[in-house]
């Protein structure tokens, strides 16, 4: 039979026969056969198990150096795939023994600061006394010493209820931007000593145009997303659902850590570094629903919000709890990938 001209630049030269190939297939199956390595593919190495990486923080200072990735691994280029292996992880053998601390003690710990926070602030929360007596019955008549903490700012109330205070500056670690330092006194193990702040996403909810460009996306177990993100889209969003949430003087979340004067100073762990091999994690991420029982004049400290209005769910908090005593000067460092085996 007369054979088809080949187009003009094409090759016209004759295909094997599929006899052939099979010939070339098993003559280079046994030449792989013989390496002493077994060669494995890197173009698109394979992902982890369900459930297994915890969460991926996608950065928490301003800088590149010492952050882990915030996306899964299926499509990273081997020398990717490289970088993230090399980086420090977390291991936990099981999600029960994830966290550190019970919540009973972080619901202490927070009640603790925020009915500090509260009571050196009395002039400002003239709406909501009048709103509901009872509030003022319980926290009572502002007292002459605290008229000076209030003038110092929360900071010192912070230190006078927890018995240290954090400070941002730039961080110890090569190029990583801004950290966070504990700046007066000391934290022993399993204190908390900073909230990771943002908009609360579940599964379902879209936060693809507010992850552009975004390092401040963390991810919890269950596959919560809190967007830390202090600027552009996710700045706007939060203030929204923060508008749409207040209930007439009283106010469901903190807006002030947008700001550079954060009314409650332990939110300031989107900015928390991750740690390297040659310094050590020194705090880990710990999560928290916050019980219905909350106190509703002390949830203006909250410095997370729900995208969607739902008064079913509770609201997700992340807290940093120490791993060891921390001493004045030291910098906050984490893990952002913690794997459950």
């Amino acid at each position: 039979r007369r054979a088809a001209r080949a187009p003009i630049g094409c090759d016209a030269r004759r295909r094997p026969c599929r006899g052939a190939a099979r010939r070339h297939a098993a003559r280079a199956a046994a030449a792989l056969g013989r390496l002493p390595v077994p060669l494995r593919a890197l173009a698109r190495p394979q992902p982890p198990p369900p459930a297994q990486v915890r969460r991926r923080r996608s950065g928490a200072g301003r800088g590149g150096a010492g952050r882990g990735g915030g996306r899964g691994l299926t499509h990273r280029r081997p020398a990717q795939t490289l970088l993230f292996l090399s980086r420090t992880l977390r291991y936990v053998p099981e999600s029960s023994q994830d966290k550190i601390i019970t919540d009973e003690a972080v619901l202490e710990t927070l009640l603790r600061a925020f009915a500090a926070l509260f009571a050196s602030d009395l002039g400002r929360q003239a709406p909501v006394l009048a709103a509901r007596p009872e509030i003022g019955r319980k926290y009572g008549e502002p007292e002459p010493g605290r008229c000076e903490e209030a003038a110092r700012g929360p900071q010192e109330v912070l230190f006078q209820a927890l018995g240290f205070g954090l400070a941002r500056r730039h961080s110890s670690l090569p190029a990583a931007g801004t950290g966070v330092f504990l700046s007066r006194g000391g934290a022993r193990r399993g204190a908390v000593v900073a909230m990771y702040p943002g908009t609360v996403y579940r599964k379902h909810e879209p936060i693809f145009f507010q992850s552009l460009g975004n390092p401040f996306i963390f991810r919890c177990i269950d596959g919560v997303l809190i967007d830390g993100n202090d600027k552009g889209l996710s700045r706007a969003v939060y203030r929204s659902c923060s508008r749409r949430d207040q209930l007439g003087p009283f106010q469901m979340s903190d807006v002030s850590w947008l700001t550079a004067a954060p009314q409650n100073p332990l939110a300031v762990g989107q900015y928390v570094n991750n740690c390297s091999y040659e310094k050590a994690a020194n705090v880990c991420y710990q999560e928290f629903d916050v019980p219905s029982c909350f106190p509703v004049e002390l949830k203006q400290y909250l410095p997370n919000i729900v995208y969607s209005h739902d008064i079913q769910s509770p609201l997700r908090c992340v807290v940093l709890v120490t791993l060891r005593d921390i001493k004045q000067g030291e910098e906050l460092l984490s893990n952002y990938y913690t794997v459950i085996n």
